[in-house]
């Protein structure tokens, strides 16, 4: 991996040079890792005139088994120096390195971190690198999807093995829990995100967190998990009923939201603009009724962040490129009776490929539990 993450710190100068900037400060966590590997907590990545510096700002630890930064990279730990942070150091460092320039993630610092850096090197000019490192990681190599599909693997694999017990009468926080020891038994760092698991009217609220409520006879219960693997998060979301068999309701409303996410998937090509793949999912809700409550976007890109660019929402401007990691997760939910959300984890992938690549395999028939 070393000879990738120095490609990328490459790229990422001759963008900097190119906008006149001699050195540049990435802190922003998922841009750290992404260009240098795993490093410690806080650490920021100073890519400089003369070298390139992974900045701690303490003693970084090297135990068994831990994964490490980039080892062409030096690691300057630097406890208590310039008032212990990193990137307060990393500027000093450019500006001893002779830059008379620096490109910082504006996004990411807060107003007093920014006029530290002024403060510590006032001769160096503070430019913008914007979201230039979000861009590059946009489009995956195949390391990085071979990272995501086997974290797919064990969120598929946590959820068949909870699918096997017994439900009724356990509580959403329990369900969760749960879950979220499986992925971690199943070889994941942990949970990608915080796992949602709603039953009854709480079963397809976007973004639910799990109550007391405990499972009942005849419940929609929809879940939402994802686990992280070297770093990368993926997501899957199921709906399944409780019982014997499921009401006609229940039914109608599950073939719906399950034809909505076909076609969201089926839009998922090379070149498709991302409002476009919202829009496919959606008319699909929209014709039976369903324009209130619609959650505000159809996916979005995962990766090292479990929410990156690209956003398939109604608003969303630029276009899918191949080897793009997205969700596509539509839903519908019914005030006081509970709803459908169905998730996938998908790259794009031209036609000639196979077209898009499902990650997440867990079966979307509605089951009757």
């Amino acid at each position: 991996m070393s000879e990738v993450y120095a490609a990328r710190r490459t790229r990422l100068k001759e963008y900097c040079n190119a906008g006149g900037s001699a050195a540049a400060l990435v802190s922003r966590p998922a841009n750290v890792r992404y260009l240098a590997g795993p490093a410690p907590r806080g650490a920021v990545l100073l890519l400089g005139k003369t070298e390139d510096l992974l900045v701690c700002g303490g003693p970084t630890s090297d135990r068994p088994g831990q994964e490490r930064p980039d080892e062409a990279l030096r690691v300057q730990a630097l406890p208590g120096a310039v008032g212990g942070d990193p990137a307060v150091a990393a500027a000093d460092l450019a500006a001893g390195q002779g830059a008379d320039s620096l490109a910082v993630e504006e996004h990411h610092l807060t107003v007093a971190r920014h006029r530290a850096l002024g403060s510590v090197a006032p001769r160096l000019r503070l430019a913008n690198l914007g979201s230039a490192v979000e861009e590059l990681r946009l489009v995956k190599d195949e390391e990085e999807i071979s990272c995501l599909r086997i974290g797919a693997e064990i969120a598929d694999q946590a959820l068949g093995e909870l699918l096997e017990s017994i439900l009724v009468g356990r509580t959403e926080r329990h369900l969760a829990l749960e879950l979220e020891r499986r992925l971690v038994d199943h070889g994941a760092d942990g949970p990608a995100f915080p796992t949602s698991v709603g039953t009854g009217p709480n079963a397809g609220r976007p973004g639910h967190r799990p109550t007391d409520r405990r499972v009942e006879e005849g419940d929609f219960l929809s879940v939402c998990l994802g686990a992280t693997y070297r770093g990368y998060r993926c997501e899957i979301g199921r709906t399944f009923v409780i019982g014997t068999a499921p009401a006609d309701w229940q039914i109608e409303l599950y073939d719906l939201v399950f034809a909505a996410q076909r076609a969201g998937r089926e839009s998922l090509v090379p070149g498709a603009a991302c409002r476009d793949v919202d829009r496919a999912a959606r008319q699909v809700l929209d014709s039976a009724g369903f324009t209130e409550g619609l959650t505000a976007l159809t996916g979005h890109g995962v990766g090292l962040e479990i929410d990156e660019d690209p956003q398939l929402s109604p608003t969303a401007m630029g276009k899918l490129d191949a080897c793009v990691p997205v969700t596509v997760e539509p839903g519908v939910h019914l005030p006081g009776r509970g709803g459908v959300r169905i998730d996938d984890t998908l790259v794009v992938r031209p036609e000639a490929d196979g077209g898009p690549e499902l990650l997440t395999i867990t079966t979307k028939e509605l089951l009757a539990l």
